[in-house]
């Protein structure tokens, strides 16, 4: 936990690296003082439009998913942590098995689904686990793994308990760019399916949303809900109207630059482009182009980013207190043992229910036949396998900005996230090494960023 004496000024958050270009500062400050800019570094970045004044400031910093990130607020599971953390630490260490949550099938799923709530050291609490994938064929192929967060965004509409699902999508003037979305039907939430891994901004326009004043859920990135669920604590209207808060084990959001890397290695220009998708249409699926002419092409998952210095990853992922979404009701991930795809495979997600909202979403969307669960136990240690690269930084974390502070640069302010304890999963040797690399590319201008302005 770090507290800080007086706000960040916007350009401080920018510049240290802190942001991620969400939206939710010009959300909650107005669009008359704050506008959003491509960044030459291919970043969606906010620009004062004048100086903020003292209230603002304080506002903004207390949503920034930049300036403060919370886990799961549950006091019940916060003494369970404090019980089990000692087991849960032995488990990792040992390679031993976590606590476990069952499985299974169709109805038979919803009946036996155990309810216990579970905790681990590193993932953080779960009313269930499961691997599963989406009931309908075309959504399982479409979406980027299984389709579970398509299946469950349309779940939601279909079955009265949101009027509308906010989300990303790819532009439709710029499809190489992604923008905020809001769908009222299936089919607009299917057409939005597949990962979007540029800069999006899907909470630029959040106060609006709430405005509305309908039941709505949200698929977005865990730093977006981490945004939301500050705005919580001073917006009773998130809470009102916000029924489920849905997302996906993150591997990070990459600058705009790598997709423009992609279409220059091809030969063509943004403004010839009819489609870019990431992901989908099989499991991990192709990255695939298509031109206004007519001409398509495609890059395999391997292809696209087997070289992890072309992935250009945004500053504020590096130092990512929460990618894997403990602040969600849900949370999907790939299903990949050893981190990353071998092939092509018929899609499935890692599921891990966090609430009991999402517990009551998970059982109704089984009945429904929305979605599909494998009849197998899954443990914590499952998730190691399938997700080795988050064990890794949720690990890191708390020495890289122990680092980060050293070097006089801002860090967020964290809570529930249990970052010290899992960085005393690591010898001393290993936590001074994340530090050190951390305080090294902090002063060397790495883990920050240019002041924003418009390419």
């Amino acid at each position: 936990m770090n507290r800080r004496h007086s706000p960040l000024l916007l350009e401080e958050i920018v510049e240290g690296g802190l942001c991620i270009g969400c939206g939710l500062c010009k959300g909650v400050a107005g669009a008359d003082r704050i506008q959003f800019v491509l960044t030459p570094e291919g970043r969606e970045r906010p620009v004062a439009r004048r100086t903020l004044d003292q209230a603002t400031l304080e506002r903004i910093n207390a949503v920034c998913p930049g300036t403060r990130v919370e886990g799961a607020a549950n006091a019940a599971r916060a003494a369970h942590v404090q019980g089990a953390a000692g087991v849960e630490r032995a488990a990792h260490a040992e390679g031993g098995a976590g606590p476990e949550g069952a499985a299974s099938a169709g109805e038979a799923a919803v009946e036996t689904a155990r309810t216990r709530a579970m905790h681990d050291l590193v993932w953080g609490p779960a009313e269930h686990l499961s691997i599963g994938y989406a009931g309908d064929p075309e959504v399982r192929y479409r979406g980027a793994t299984g389709g579970v967060l398509t299946a469950l965004g349309q779940f939601l509409l279909t079955s009265g308990r949101a009027k509308f699902i906010l989300h990303v999508a790819a532009s439709r003037k710029e499809p190489m760019r992604s923008e905020r979305a809001l769908s009222f039907d299936a089919a607009s939430i299917l057409e939005g399916a597949g990962s979007r891994y540029g800069p999006a901004a899907p909470l630029i326009d959040f106060t609006a949303v709430l405005d509305r004043a309908e039941p709505f859920a949200l698929i977005a990135k865990p730093c977006d809900i981490a945004a939301v669920r500050n705005l919580a604590r001073i917006d009773p209207r998130v809470d009102r109207y916000l029924r489920c808060a849905l997302t996906f084990v993150c591997g990070g959001a990459s600058d705009l630059t790598k997709s423009e890397e992609v279409v220059s290695k091809f030969g063509i220009r943004p403004d010839e482009l009819s489609l870019f998708r990431y992901r989908g249409n099989g499991c991990p699926g192709p990255t695939r182009l298509e031109t206004k002419d007519g001409r398509s092409f495609e890059l395999t998952y391997q292809d696209m980013w087997e070289d992890e210095a072309t992935w250009r990853i945004q500053p504020r992922c590096k130092i990512c207190p929460d990618a894997i979404g403990e602040s969600a009701d849900l949370a999907a991930s790939d299903v990949w043992p050893g981190g990353g795809p071998t092939g092509e495979d018929a899609g499935f997600n890692g599921i891990i229910v966090r609430t009991e909202r999402g517990l009551e979403l998970y059982r109704a969307a089984l009945a429904a036949g929305a979605i599909v669960a494998e009849p197998r136990e899954v443990s914590f240690r499952d998730f190691d396998e399938f997700q080795p690269h988050q064990v890794r930084k949720k690990r890191a974390v708390w020495a890289r900005l122990a680092g980060m502070r050293a070097a006089g640069q801002p860090v967020p302010e964290t809570h529930g996230l249990r970052l010290a304890e899992c960085a005393r999963m690591n010898t001393l040797a290993e936590n001074l090494d994340e530090a050190r690399g951390a305080r090294r590319r902090a002063k060397q201008g790495r883990l920050g960023e240019p002041p924003a302005v418009e390419r």
